[in-house]
């Protein structure tokens, strides 16, 4: 039989999942309209991995329960089932199957202020800062070296992403590390509110400040009614921007985010 601690399991991956699949329909949308660019492509093939070792692992979960029950009326053997062997042409299913006893399902990075998290190709300006990791997604390179100077100063750590693209990939690897991320509006082929949009798939609860020299008010009260959590007009002072970050994170804080 299903316990309680099962149907939360089942309902937190069921969500995941739903979130996945959503995500690929986006991304599958975008590789239609920007077929040039790649990295639509890296983005939907990790979210299809993921949804199925997601799917994966609610089917590992329910089958092994109702074994196990049937097993048990019957008085026979107990049974167990396997992830499919390597050979098998089934996405991530090398992979091994989540232990039935897991209360939920262990998809999301850990919650570590290892830079190891990030991987060896993601350069992070203070690694060894004693205050919260920061992602500045800017495409201007002096403005993004700038702002992330002043910002280590402070003792963040902080890692730049030059366009949008870049940003995603690196908050997907380590959503749970970054607590801030202080967003360009205008970025090549995606702007900071496609962005944004696709931030919040990953993370309904993400902090983001927008930042931006020029940009539409419709589109910024927007944003804000979605969850951005404040604006910075460029160009900005050092007392503006770590006022701005200080108070973004303080209030997460508060909120439990």
């Amino acid at each position: 039989m299903l316990d309680q601690e099962d149907l939360k399991w089942i309902a937190a991956a069921s969500t995941d999942l739903n979130s996945i699949v959503q995500q690929v329909s986006r991304y599958t949308d975008l590789m239609r309209r920007h077929k040039e660019e790649r990295h639509y492509l890296d983005l939907l093939s990790e979210r299809v991995e993921l949804a199925s070792k997601t799917s994966q692992a609610l089917f590992d979960r329910v089958t092994t329960k109702i074994l196990e029950t049937a097993t048990a009326r019957k008085g026979g053997p107990k049974f167990t089932v396997v992830a499919p062997a390597a050979h098998e042409t089934v996405p991530m299913q090398a992979a091994a199957a989540p232990s039935p006893q897991l209360k939920q399902p262990d998809l999301a990075p850990p919650k570590s202020n290892s830079a190891l998290a990030f991987g060896p190709d993601i350069r992070i300006k203070n690694p060894k800062g004693n205050r919260e990791y920061l992602l500045l997604v800017e495409d201007e390179p002096e403005v993004a070296e700038i702002a992330a100077e002043l910002l280590a100063e402070e003792g963040y750590k902080v890692i730049i992403a030059h366009d949008g693209f870049e940003a995603l990939k690196i908050y997907q690897t380590a959503t749970q590390q970054i607590a801030l991320i202080i967003l360009d509006f205008f970025l090549p082929v995606m702007d900071g509110d496609a962005v944004f949009d696709e931030l919040r798939a990953i993370n309904p609860n993400v902090n983001v400040v927008l930042s931006s020299g020029f940009a539409e008010q419709s589109k910024i009260g927007a944003m804000l009614a979605r969850g951005l959590r404040g604006f910075m007009p460029k160009p900005y002072t050092r007392e503006r921007l770590l006022e701005q970050v200080r108070v973004v994170l303080d209030a997460a804080r508060q909120n439990g985010a």
